[in-house]
C-alpha cells in the first residue's frame, strides 16, 4: 500500500468513525475503545513494526500520514494510537525476543495498549533528572515513585515505565521496566481534568513497592535514558502530523461556514479580509505538511533528522493555533459555542505546544544546530 492509499483509508475512517462522535468523547470523556479496534485492524497500532511482529512493516511516512488523518477526525484518538507506536518501536528495537511474543505482538494486533511513562511531577523536559527508583531484590526489581501525565495510564494495559537503578550514575543510572498495568503497586492516582483531547486519559501513576520480574527489564540497568530518547525525532515528526490534520479539519470548518454564511449580502468567502485569512491558513498547514513529510522521509533514508523533526514540531504545532484561532474567528460568535467543532479544536492542539518536548526545547535543538559546520 503506497501513502496515497493509506492517506485515502484512514481519511475515509476518520470521516466515518471518528469525527461524528469526536464531541460527545470529548464532553463525556469518553475512551473510543469501539473506535480504536477500528483503527486496530487497519494495522494502525504497529504501523512500522515489521510484520514478523504482528505489525504493518510500513515506514515512518506512513505512520506520520495515519496520524495526520487521525487527527483530523479526533485528535485525542491520534495521540492514543501515537503513544502505542511509541511503546511498540520501542519494544521492537529494544525487546528481546521473549518480550516481543509477549508484548510487542499483541501490542501491534491492538490486543493490547502501551503508555509511555517518564514525566514526573517535577520532572518535564529534563528526563535526566527523574527520581523514580527501582531496587534489584534477588529475582525481583522494586519501583516506587510518580509519574505525571500519562497518556492511556489508566487504559493502558503495559507501561514503559523509566526509573532509576543507578543514583551515581546519573543519565547512566536510570533504566527501563515493561511494567503490566494490572500489577499490585501500579496505581492510577488520578485523572487529570483537561483543557482538551479528554476521550484521551492523561493519568497520575503511582508506584508503590511495584514488584516486577527482573525479566521485564528493558536490554540492561543504565540503557533507559537512550531508550528514553531513541524515539524523539520520530514522536516529534507525529506531534507535527497531529497538528497538521486539527489545522486542516479547522480551516475546512471555516471555509465550509464562509462560503454558506452571509453578510452585506454576499457569502463571507467572498469577502477579501476573509478570503485573505483563508488564503494564509491554507498555505500555513501545506508547510506544515511539507516539513513533517521531509523529516519522516530522512528518518526513513536512516539519515540524521533531529533539526527537521523539531523544525516541523514548531512550526506545525504554533501554525495550528494560530489556524484554529482564526477559524473560530472566521465563525463569529458561533465559534466560541460547542454548536460548531472550532473550539474543541482550539482546545485539542493547543498541548501540541507542550508535549514530545516543549516549543522552547525545540528551539534550543534547532538552535544548537545552527552552530554546526
Amino acid at each position: 500500500m503506497d501513502h496515497a492509499e493509506i492517506r485515502e483509508a484512514v481519511r475515509r475512517y476518520a470521516r466515518e468513525q471518528l469525527a461524528p462522535h469526536a464531541a460527545r468523547w470529548d464532553r463525556d470523556k469518553e475512551f473510543p475503545r469501539t473506535a480504536l479496534k477500528g483503527l486496530a485492524a487497519m494495522g494502525l497500532y504497529g504501523i512500522a513494526i515489521p510484520e514478523q511482529w504482528s505489525g504493518a512493516g510500513l515506514d515512518y511516512s506512513a505512520m506520520a500520514i495515519a496520524c495526520e488523518e487521525i487527527a483530523a477526525g479526533d485528535c485525542a484518538s491520534s495521540t492514543i494510537i501515537a503513544v502505542n507506536n511509541l511503546v511498540a518501536g520501542i519494544l521492537n528495537g529494544y525487546g528481546n525476543d521473549e518480550q516481543k511474543r509477549r508484548y510487542l505482538v499483541p501490542l501491534a494486533k491492538g490486543e493490547m495498549l502501551g503508555a509511555f511513562a517518564l514525566t514526573e511531577p517535577q520532572v518535564g523536559s529534563d528526563a535526566a533528572a527523574i527520581t523514580t527508583r527501582a531496587e534489584r531484590q534477588g529475582p525481583h526489581y522494586v519501583l516506587n515513585g510518580v509519574k505525571q501525565f500519562i497518556t492511556s495510564g489508566k487504559n493502558a494495559d503495559i507501561a514503559v515505565v523509566f526509573a532509576v537503578t543507578d543514583k551515581a550514575a546519573g543519565k547512566k543510572g536510570i533504566s527501563a521496566f515493561l511494567v503490566p498495568t494490572k500489577m499490585p503497586g501500579y496505581v492510577v492516582a488520578r485523572i487529570e481534568d483537561k483543557l482538551g483531547q479528554r476521550a484521551s486519559d492523561t493519568a497520575q501513576i503511582a508506584l508503590e513497592n511495584c514488584k516486577l520480574p527482573a525479566d521485564h527489564l528493558l536490554a540492561q540497568e543504565g540503557v533507559g535514558y537512550r531508550i528514553a530518547l531513541a524515539d524523539l525525532e520520530s514522536g516529534r515528526i507525529n506531534v507535527a502530523a497531529q497538528a497538521t490534520g486539527v489545522a486542516r479539519t479547522a480551516l475546512e470548518a471555516a471555509t465550509a461556514y464562509a462560503k454558506e454564511r452571509k453578510s452585506m449580502g454576499k457569502p463571507l468567502f467572498e469577502h477579501q479580509a476573509i478570503n485573505f485569512r483563508l488564503a494564509n491558513m491554507a498555505t500555513e498547514v501545506e508547510a506544515a505538511r511539507q516539513l513533517y513529510l521531509h523529516a519522516a522521509r530522512l528518518r526513513d533514508e536512516g539519515k540524521p533528522c533531529i533539526r527537521e523533526a523539531s523544525m516541523a514540531k514548531l512550526f506545525a504545532s504554533e501554525m495550528a493555533e494560530r489556524v484554529c484561532s482564526d477559524a473560530i474567528q472566521i465563525h463569529g460568535g458561533y465559534g466560541y459555542v460547542t454548536d460548531f467543532p472550532v473550539e474543541r479544536l482550539w482546545r485539542d492542539v493547543r498541548v501540541t505546544q507542550i508535549y514530545e518536548g516543549a516549543n522552547d526545547i525545540q528551539r534550543m535543538v534547532i538552535g544548537r544546530t545552527l552552530g554546526e559546520p
